[in-house]
């Protein structure tokens, strides 16, 4: 498997109901790159992750992923290479955070009947969970945990099968801010451990892009308006046209800040 480039699409449009969700858009993932997709509500951020994690087709033009070109592989194997941090997932199955972690080997929201992890599949979820700081919160009860703790449980969870490409949609969604600044630093660290994870980032705040986020995609009503190093996209003049609002732009310890400006 060919993963110089993780994931590479090419002049893509997404259309549905007649409407572009996505035109001409065009983006490269590297190995070991850590990519940040910003944008306002609507502006076709979740579309082209879903594109770029190998769950819908493009209308027109070239996707590749992990070295695989959309329409001439079976997108389902090729999605257990992909680890996908969804916080609205739900888990009504009455299981605790480990065995909820262990349902990443499977892809699916509960335990299934006569399945058992292996010995070093238990270990590799143990030690993932030990890396996010929820050890003491393994056998908990899944209902029980904090959104802070859920978050984290499943960016464990979604690294359990090994991927090459982890997608994160808005992963700090209905997190309070000591629970995103414990998510954010728990990225962080992930990223330092695992060298050659490629990760895809989701939001609309630029409070929640961590200090390891390497690029960034601005998107605006399914256009990519400015793609490339983090630092040279997200600059204050960028912003404000990204979001139709002037918007000051600065970092402090690493983290980016933005502020509004008079008009």
């Amino acid at each position: 498997m060919n993963t110089e480039s993780v994931v590479r699409a090419h002049n893509v449009d997404l259309v549905r109901g007649g409407r572009h969700l996505l035109r001409g858009a065009s983006v490269q993932v590297e190995q070991g790159q850590h990519w940040v997709l910003l944008g306002a509500n609507g502006a076709g951020k979740s579309t082209l992750l879903s594109m770029l994690g190998a769950s819908v087709h493009p209308t027109r033009g070239t996707v590749h992923v992990l070295g695989h070109q959309l329409g001439r592989v079976d997108m389902r194997e090729l999605r257990t290479h992909i680890g996908h941090v969804d916080p609205r997932l739900r888990i009504e199955a009455p299981l605790t955070l480990f065995e909820t972690v262990l349902t990443g080997l499977t892809n699916t929201p509960d335990l299934i009947p006569r399945w058992s992890a292996t010995s070093e599949q238990k270990d590799r979820a143990r030690s993932l969970i030990a890396s996010l700081g929820i050890e003491d919160r393994s056998d908990s009860s899944w209902r029980t945990l904090s959104q802070g703790e859920r978050g984290r449980a499943l960016i464990a969870r979604a690294l359990l099968s090994n991927p090459a490409l982890l997608l994160l949609d808005e992963p700090a969604t209905g997190l309070d801010l000591a629970a995103r600044e414990q998510l954010l630093a728990a990225l962080d660290n992930l990223r330092a451990q695992h060298e050659s994870l490629s990760s895809i980032l989701v939001t609309h705040h630029l409070e929640e892009i961590p200090k390891s986020t390497t690029h960034a995609v601005l998107i605006r009503d399914g256009h990519i308006m400015v793609d490339g190093l983090v630092e040279d996209v997200l600059t204050t003049e960028n912003i404000s046209a990204c979001f139709d609002h002037p918007i000051e732009i600065g970092r402090s310890n690493g983290r980016w800040v933005a502020t509004a400006r008079r008009r």
